[in-house]
């Protein structure tokens, strides 16, 4: 059992950074694609881009994940080349302005994930698992940054087309085990990874449901959850909602699993979400400290 999972969280990065001990880390999500299906194009363009990442910062984003690639289901790959002249102007401005910004670059490849590692980011959050880009493994272990490991059924191209499994949360603790291993077998040190359960990636709303309901299973694999489940489909499958309509679906989503020992969290709506989970933290502080799972 994940033993920080009661009150506070730890993540070591590169460069000999720990981000905490906290009772919860924020992430904001800084799309920097003209398709995203929440925000795409709200951020197109450098200027606007780090803009928006400047305010996600002072509405209390602990970090700021950065993408050029919608991942989005049935959305289409984009060359490295384009990816990159998207999101490494961005990491390089944002630090010229907060030097001491935690930096995530969202991305399944090795070419813009070196390129943004050496120029400050500190995180690579893959959504592929290692499986887009064989060459990423490399830079991971060589850098050692922070990784946010994502359980996925198939590629954004195709992962939504009929997903099944005999049992949705034993196959995702057997991807967990398997993936870990490779990791840390080729240099990863643990501390620096996080797993997320990739609500949305190759699973119905049955299938994301299942997993949000028995996410304590997730804490046996022994590292942080990371959760990113910030206004997907999953609530228009439960509640109808569109777009920002399912901004209090996320909210109520998300302090329910902090509530349940689940600490990362990122999202679009980054003073809403911090306003929540401060309040639940404090309010929390002032139970009998019954555990959550």
């Amino acid at each position: 059992m994940f033993r920080e999972r009661l009150d506070s969280v730890s993540w070591e990065v590169c460069r000999g950074r720990a981000l905490g001990p906290a009772p919860f880390f924020v992430v904001g999500i800084l799309n920097v694609t003209p398709d995203s299906f929440y925000d795409g194009g709200d951020a197109a363009g450098v200027d606007a881009a780090v803009a928006k990442g400047l305010a996600l910062l002072d509405q209390g984003a602990d970090i700021l994940d950065i993408g050029g690639e919608s991942t989005r289901p049935f959305s289409e790959t984009v060359p490295a080349d384009i990816e990159l002249k998207r999101v490494l102007p961005v990491v390089r401005e944002i630090l010229r302005s907060r030097p001491d910004a935690v930096l995530s670059v969202d991305t399944t490849k090795a070419s813009v994930a070196r390129a943004c590692l050496e120029a400050g980011a500190l995180i690579v959050n893959d959504v592929s698992a290692l499986e887009a880009d064989p060459g990423l493994l490399e830079v991971v272990s060589g850098f050692c940054p922070g990784y946010v490991l994502m359980h996925s059924l198939g590629r954004p191209q195709n992962m939504q087309i009929e997903p099944r499994y005999d049992n949705v949360m034993d196959e995702i603790m057997r991807f967990f085990a398997a993936k870990l291993e490779l990791l840390v077998r080729s240099g990863v040190p643990e501390s620096r990874i996080v797993i997320d359960p990739g609500i949305g990636f190759g699973k119905t709303v049955e299938h994301n449901l299942e997993i949000l309901k028995n996410i304590c299973k997730l804490f046996e694999v022994g590292r942080p959850v990371y959760m990113a489940l910030s206004n997907k489909s999953v609530w228009k499958g439960l509640l109808g909602r569109e777009g920002r309509e399912r901004n209090a679906a996320t909210l109520a989503a998300t302090v329910s699993l902090y509530g349940r020992g689940v600490r990362i969290h990122r999202v679009h709506e980054v003073r809403e979400i911090r306003d929540g989970l401060t309040v639940a933290h404090v309010l929390g502080k002032e139970t009998s400290g019954v555990e959550g799972c």
